[in-house]
């Protein structure tokens, strides 16, 4: 609940008192300890609470004129309970104390502590006590009630514990895909299985049908469909065939393929993909601190609540006065238990977050699975977020006095230094046809506009009209046919050397196949979609009337999309921003809520709140569906934790007594407190395989 506090070996929280989880759960790790430990106290100590029980309840029916020092067997048979299997509890009570910190086991313990003390006095002097404290021939006891409370607790641990073990098994489920083995080729043709650790960056292996990726690479050789639900959450397996991306832990489920492996490790997806949903479950959602808040000053409200029913009882009640008051506020500081507040909204968010990546959505914290609800405006970049990112050269467009050749072999050589797919197409294309490259002496990138840079003593730009502009190149005399390309959705750069236009150079960039469903399910789903592209403006508006985008932006950069994402937040706006690329990181930084793409940079992933592994848009309805699932979880678990402490506390102090007649037991109280932190888990636990 408090992911602030962090230690290097297993403990209690000092603000909450709940025992620390691991930061990374393992599939080698044991049983849980405290579990162990708790459920041997449990059952060692059982049979004596419900001896105890027995003789408290009926042992004056049992024994003719009562059992002879029954209270001195009831201390002797409650002690063992109290203060072997109670004893971890007591220290969380303590450290409440210390810390300042009140508690759960602030109220458990005192209430535990009083029950069991006042009890154990009443046993070694009875005379101190009034004679309407006499019940049976004796002060009336209530060994039975600290021994029930301490036994009935143990079992709502137990369970709770037991609950809670399974919101770490979406993590362990995503642990267990990476294969143990990959069989790798050796330089010398042979073959071998050798552990997954022993795999470095540059190796070839070999995945036969049937087996899992053993890391993230590029297919060499062989065509197969790959099954990449696991990750992805994309049900269809996806052809694979040579220079094609793959992904470990995915299942290869026809053909053979000899890939190299590229990351290993770490650096894999699936442990990125790990180490992104651990995070987000120790996170905290905007929605606890009012949980926090109320938790924080719950505590002492409660004990002035016990303190008052003990009066209140004692001076104004029925006889035995006192008896019902001491039982009353024990009774409301068990019931009034803050475990139930405390668990509801992490409960919800260790279970969404399991969820979510196993449908290929990966939220960076708590705060961004409670925003995504909200937005109302997407704005998204087109290269690799609407289309697929992986440009096809298409053509060259010369001026006067250069060849076709010359102007593919320029713009090449400067692109060589550039990450940006536009750039691959380009020289994966001077390379097919054996085009020699001149190495750049600079090189600079302007995020959104282009490249610049020195290349055999001559100033080379490649980008579009803004980039020609702030170089003063004469852009116009090719602006018409530029124009005509671009109404066809290709992407066209200019190129100029030493400030004298050279020509054009042309790339297409596919649409993805899923775009146009997602946006249509997002337009359903009420949110406004916005293209802010780096692209020129006619190539963007092509793109757009295809997809039926209404507010286009073309020719942006970086500084520019910060701004557009600022002014439609100053407008009220709720925004999301879906982008893949470096020149996308400040907006997506500055949106209410980033949405990365898997298949992009590092930079703009590092910069999101929330990563679609396989950069499918459609996977942002699914974050918004999980997103409202989960906040409506954490309401009804907090809702349910206001309105059990509404009713149990008044009921606990016996106000329906002038009406009923009856008074709540301590020991129905601590039942109800267990069960209701165990309803608190199990409701959470639906997140993991329900949806609207």
């Amino acid at each position: 609940m408090h992911p602030e506090v962090q230690q290097s070996s297993p403990g209690d929280c000092p603000k909450c008192g709940m025992v620390l989880e691991q930061m990374m759960p393992s599939l080698e790790e044991e049983e849980n300890p405290e579990f162990v430990d708790f459920r041997r106290r449990f059952w060692w100590t059982l049979p004596l609470t419900v001896i105890v029980t027995v003789l408290a309840m009926a042992g004056h029916r049992l024994f003719s004129g009562g059992l002879p020092n029954q209270s001195w067997i009831e201390l002797v048979l409650s002690t063992p309970v109290v203060l072997w299997a109670g004893w971890p509890f007591f220290q969380r009570w303590a450290k409440s104390i210390v810390h300042r910190s009140p508690n759960m086991w602030t109220l458990i313990g005192t209430g535990v502590s009083a029950a069991y003390g006042y009890s154990v006095l009443a046993t070694l002097a009875p005379g101190i006590f009034p004679v309407t404290f006499m019940e049976h021939g004796r002060i009336g006891v209530y060994f039975e009630a600290a021994a029930v409370i301490i036994s009935l607790t143990l079992l709502g641990q137990i369970l709770e514990l037991r609950a809670r073990s399974q919101t770490s098994a979406a993590i362990k489920s995503l642990l267990g895909l990476a294969p143990k083995t990959a069989r790798r080729i050796n330089d010398d043709e042979s073959e071998e299985d050798v552990p997954l650790t022993h795999i470095h960056i540059g190796d070839r292996l070999r995945v036969r049908p049937g087996e899992k990726v053993p890391v993230d690479g590029v297919v060499l050789e062989g065509e197969s469909a790959v099954d990449e639900s696991m990750l992805t959450g994309e049900p269809v397996p996806v052809t694979k065939r040579p220079g094609d991306k793959v992904i470990g832990a995915t299942i290869n489920s026809s053909g053979s393929l000899i890939m190299r492996s590229e990351k290993v490790g770490s650096q894999t997806i699936l442990s990125q993909i790990v180490q992104m949903v651990a995070q987000a479950q120790r996170s905290r959602a905007p929605m606890q601190r009012l949980a926090d808040v109320v938790a924080g000053y719950f505590v002492v409200v409660v004990m002035g609540i016990a303190i008052l029913t003990l009066l209140g009882w004692g001076f104004f009640g029925p006889e035995p006065r006192w008896v019902f008051g001491f039982v009353n506020a024990v009774a409301v500081l068990i019931i009034a238990c803050p475990c139930a507040l405390g668990l509801a909204t992490p409960m919800s968010i260790m279970a969404a977050t399991g969820r979510a990546a196993t449908q290929g959505v990966l939220f960076r914290d708590a705060a961004a699975i409670e925003g995504m609800r909200k937005i109302d405006t997407l704005i998204v970049d087109k290269t690799g977020t609407l289309t697929e990112g992986k440009p096809a050269f298409d053509r060259v467009v010369a001026t006067p006095g250069f060849s076709e050749q010359q102007v593919l072999q320029i713009a090449a050589s400067i692109d060589q230094g550039s990450e940006h797919p536009l750039a691959h197409a380009i020289v994966a294309e001077a390379h097919k046809r054996d085009i020699k490259l001149d190495k750049p002496d600079s090189f600079e990138s302007s995020s959104g506009i282009g490249v610049r840079g020195e290349v055999s003593g001559r100033r080379i730009v490649l980008g579009n009209t803004v980039l020609m502009d702030t170089e003063n190149v004469d852009w116009k005399v090719l602006a018409s046919q530029a124009e005509t390309l671009r109404r066809e959705g290709a992407s066209v750069m200019y190129l100029a050397a030493d400030k004298q236009l050279v020509g054009l150079v042309v790339v297409s960039d596919p649409l993805k196949v899923t775009t146009i469903e997602a946006l249509e399910t997002l337009k359903q789903a009420g949110l406004k979609v916005v293209m802010a592209t780096g692209d020129g403006l006619t190539t963007a508006k092509s793109v757009a009337a295809r997809l039926g985008i209404d507010e286009v932006y073309g020719e942006v950069k970086p500084k520019d999309k910060l701004l557009l994402v600022e002014r439609l937040q100053a407008q009220g706006k709720v925004v999301a921003m879906a982008g893949d690329g470096i020149n996308d990181a400040p907006a997506l930084a500055k949106a209410d809520v980033g949405i990365a793409m898997g298949t992009g940079t590092d930079v703009a992933i590092n910069s999101a709140h929330l990563t679609l592994v396989k950069g499918d848009l459609r996977a942002i309805a699914r974050a918004r569906e999980i997103s409202v699932d989960t906040v409506r979880n954490m309401r009804q678990n907090l809702g349910f934790a206001f309105i059990y402490n509404a009713f149990g506390i008044p009921l606990a102090a016996g106000l329906l007594y002038p009406f009923t007649g009856q008074l709540l037991s301590p020991m129905i109280a601590a039942l109800a407190m267990s069960l209701s932190s165990v309803s608190v888990i199990t409701n959470a636990l639906r997140l993991r395989g329900t949806s609207r």
